[in-house]
């Protein structure tokens, strides 16, 4: 959780947030990028969402939809460990929610590109890893506009309104599949490598 704990800025108009930080090089970004395999997208045969076991408990009537709540929201309210009230910016669109029933949790790489780049050979267990992985970037707090537009499309086909988090959005991206060693599109490649141009991370102290 350090590199998510850092706080990073960017220099050249991409501003990070804390909780999601991409990591403090670009150099690293586009290494990782690079060892990414190319490959067509697979087959959706037999996907469910049933098959990426989320969200898991984390306490009494709590689970890990809580969790991303109470990290990326502000004058978090709680009954017991579940997030009841707060205060939440959109990353993806700039818009702002004080109700956690108006927000979504996004998996960064959707669940069913994550199937179609190599999560169909995972065991559920893998895959269940995968949908509530804390320690990657792969979770965020977003609102449910921006979330279900974005549906399960990759950088090629979708990217957030707000211009200023392509950064950040493109470094998660990334940084998610390299470590789940899931495959990119050329097309998904190319739109990355775009994202990435004139990104510069500096560590802030």
């Amino acid at each position: 959780m350090a590199a998510l704990a850092a706080v990073l800025a960017l220099v050249g108009g991409c501003a990070p947030t804390e909780e999601n930080a991409p990591p403090p090089s670009s150099g690293s970004v586009q290494e990782r990028l690079g060892q990414l395999t190319v490959a067509t997208a697979g087959s959706m045969k037999g996907y469910s969402r049933n098959r990426f076991p989320h969200w898991r408990d984390t306490g009494k009537n709590c689970d890990v939809r809580d969790s991303v709540l109470q990290r990326d929201g502000k004058n978090i309210k709680l009954s017991g460990c579940n997030v009841v009230a707060g205060r939440w910016t959109s990353v993806y669109d700039n818009r702002s929610f004080t109700d956690p029933s108006d927000v979504d949790i996004d998996h960064v790489v959707p669940l069913a590109n994550a199937w179609r780049s190599g999560a169909d050979e995972w065991d559920d267990t893998r895959r269940g890893e995968f949908a509530n992985d804390l320690t990657r970037p792969q979770l965020i707090a977003v609102s449910a506009t921006s979330n279900r537009a974005k549906g399960d499309q990759d950088p090629s086909q979708w990217k957030p309104a707000n211009h200023d988090y392509w950064c950040e959005y493109a470094a998660n991206w990334v940084t998610v599949k390299h470590h789940w060693r899931l495959s990119v599109t050329s097309a998904e490649k190319a739109a990355l490598t775009e994202m990435l141009e004139g990104c510069t991370w500096t560590t802030q102290p």
